[in-house]
């Protein structure tokens, strides 16, 4: 088939300490802002040593853009400044809307062998959106839909369309499409994009071409950048192979990147951290 995406470049996900002490592995970040528009950011935290977590994110603020947090192993528990708690576990996720700004922390746990398992992505607002009412949304593993498809491959919907089933997750202010998929030995898959949008593959396990004629093997920890053009078309090695899908249209608005908030000007940015050594952040 023609109009197959062929790989743009392939980053290996680096090591970094976040909140009080969370060892992560990220995907992308700053560097990577015209490639991956419109997300900004990938972890992945997984350890079974509590050393590594525990510490967890206290109290940070967030404005102009959305989190999704995804958990496989452990949970976390979350609050607010509005007095928001709740906790996700494996197979849940809490999309959160910062918009004009929440002020919260997130504290994981171990399940019973001690392991923490889950990502954070975050995807940009954009300029009229940037102050729109905070949100927050969690979807139970239950609701997000398991598609399986003749050859074996597993693909969960949190956002978006696979085969014509719908994610749980939907009127959010950036359309994107964030699949959780799951190819058998040597199976297959071929999905359908729209060609302007940016197209990303996380491999979370295992191994697989992302092209089919084009190498090389991509392994766990690895982050696939798609050129543009209209199909993904994925081939798993003899072990199989799961990965995050996330596709959306880039916004190629000015980003201003401070830390935990992105507005579009300095200013702006500024503004954010000034509301919030003033106590005014919250609005």
């Amino acid at each position: 088939m023609d109009n197959i995406r062929t790989v743009s470049k392939i980053n290996k996900s680096v090591p970094v300490t976040e909140g009080a002490g969370v060892h992560l592995k990220r995907a992308f970040s700053h560097n990577h802002v015209k490639e991956t528009d419109p997300f900004l950011i990938l972890d992945e935290f997984h350890s079974d040593n509590p050393e590594e977590y525990r510490s967890g994110f206290p109290y940070h603020p967030h404005r102009g853009i959305d989190t999704i947090t995804y958990m496989l192993a452990g949970k976390i528990t979350h609050s607010d400044d509005h007095g928001n708690r709740g906790v996700i576990g494996p197979g849940d996720v809490q999309w959160m809307t910062a918009g004009s700004g929440i002020v919260h922390q997130e504290m994981p746990e171990g399940d019973e062998n001690g392991e923490l398992w889950g990502l954070q992505l975050w995807i940009n607002l954009p300029a009229d959106h940037k102050m729109t009412e905070p949100r927050y949304r969690e979807i139970k593993s239950e609701q997000i839909p398991e598609v399986h498809t003749a050859n074996g491959t597993l693909a969960k919907v949190i956002c978006g369309d696979f085969k014509g089933m719908r994610g749980p997750v939907k009127n959010i202010i950036t359309p994107i499409e964030y699949i959780d998929v799951t190819i058998p030995a040597n199976g297959s898959y071929r999905h359908y994009t729209e060609k302007e949008n940016t197209v990303l593959a996380y491999v979370l396990e295992g191994k697989a071409y992302f092209h089919p004629e084009l190498g090389p093997l991509v392994d766990s920890g690895s982050l696939v950048i798609f050129e543009h053009d209209y199909w993904v078309e994925i081939k798993a090695a003899d072990k199989g192979v799961r990965f995050l899908l996330m596709s959306g249209r880039p916004l190629n608005e000015p980003v201003a990147w401070h830390g935990s908030v992105v507005m579009n000007t300095e200013e702006e940015a500024r503004q954010a951290f000034e509301d919030y050594r003033s106590g005014t952040f919250t609005k």
